[in-house]
């Protein structure tokens, strides 16, 4: 066995489950977590030692995302607009953007989601960040 793969036998028992690819949405929302985390650690590093672990991260949910949730189009105030009537909401039911009338601007078009908003909209929805960019 070469060095390299004898390293990586005996720490792989310590990441498997890590880097196993999500087969359920509890698995995905995992990854997902995990994710987040390595990003917070990492930002925009690309030389940071962990850039290649959040990439790789990044590859297994996309294929997740790709066979498993269905893409909503659209601009955000539009995805937000369909997701609100889905889940038969009102303005005043998203405190996590703001107030109604932060709501009404997004919705009109007239002021753009900030990053905490798509954040929060996401884990309200269930959908990937991705759908409010």
């Amino acid at each position: 066995m070469s060095t390299k793969l004898d390293e990586v036998s005996r720490i792989w028992p310590l990441i498997d489950n890590i880097l196993t690819p999500p087969h359920n949405e509890e698995q995905y929302e995992q990854l997902v977590a995990f994710l987040d985390e390595v990003t917070d650690i990492v930002g925009e590093d690309e030389s940071h030692s962990l850039s290649s672990l959040m990439e790789t991260l990044g590859t297994l949910i996309e294929a997740y995302e790709i066979q498993n949730i269905s893409e909503i189009k659209g601009s955000p105030n539009h995805v937000l607009q369909l997701l609100m009537g889905e889940h038969n909401l009102k303005q005043s039911d998203l405190p996590e953007v703001g107030s109604q009338g932060v709501v009404s601007e997004i919705l009109s078009g007239k002021r753009k989601l900030n990053i905490r908003q798509m954040k929060a909209l996401s884990e309200r929805f269930g959908v990937s960040p991705a759908v409010f960019m």
